[in-house]
């Protein structure tokens, strides 16, 4: 084995633990607060948008286009470098975690507002027959069924923040994506480092396709029920 292959193995044996180290700390934290709070943002302006509250339904197309339609590096861009201008400060992580959280948010609303509409019309009509208001048969008939027919697209969507993740790095959250540069520009094997995380991220987003799989395939017998 060359002196150089030598280098390289050693190089990436020395920065797998600190790679995977990140991606436990901040990278995955900062997946799971972000689709959390996403999805909650996601309900509530899905929710908005099928009652068609006024004026928030407004306020809820509004922030979904807005969202839907710019970049979401300028998001971030804007959040924790724009925002000190007009006074208002935040960390990186809180940065990062409100952009991403708004992202989920806006795409999240609209798997939400679709899984809902996929639900027949003979329910709607079923739930006022019974005397239920709107927001009693949404609650009680129709979320419960929309759930299921959301979760697999909204496993995606948790699939996909975890390597939208890396974008955090532009505004130096130490997640795995950072760490790897971090190294990369004292070592200048760029190849072998940015494939390594790449390997880390696979690994992670693996398992999660994994879950996805069975938490389809338990809502699915239950839809077959």
């Amino acid at each position: 084995m060359s002196d150089r292959m030598v280098r390289i193995v050693q190089i990436l044996t020395d920065s797998f633990l600190p790679l995977l180290k990140a991606g436990i700390q901040f990278t995955v934290p900062l997946t799971i607060l972000s689709f959390f709070f996403g999805v909650v943002i996601a309900f509530v302006v899905a929710i908005v948008k099928v009652l068609e509250i006024k004026p928030f339904e407004v306020i809820a197309r509004f922030y979904v286009w807005i969202i839907r339609g710019t970049p979401l590096l300028v998001q971030l861009f804007i959040i924790f470098y724009g925002l000190p201008s007009i006074g208002i400060t935040l960390d990186a992580l809180t940065s990062a975690v409100i952009g991403f959280s708004l992202s989920v948010g806006a795409y999240g609303s609209e798997i939400i507002r679709g899984s809902i509409q996929s639900i027949s019309s003979g329910q709607w009509e079923a739930a006022h027959a019974l005397g239920m208001s709107k927001a009693q048969a949404l609650r009680h008939i129709i979320l419960p069924q929309a759930i299921r027919v959301a979760i697999p697209p909204l496993s995606n969507s948790f699939i996909s923040l975890v390597k939208d993740t890396s974008l955090a790095a532009t505004i130096t959250v130490s997640e795995m994506f950072q760490v790897a540069q971090q190294i990369t520009a004292r070592t200048y094997e760029p190849l072998w480092l940015y494939t390594e995380a790449a390997v880390i991220y696979l690994i992670f987003c693996s398992g999660l396709t994994v879950l996805q799989s069975r938490m389809e395939a338990r809502f699915g017998r239950h839809l077959a029920r």
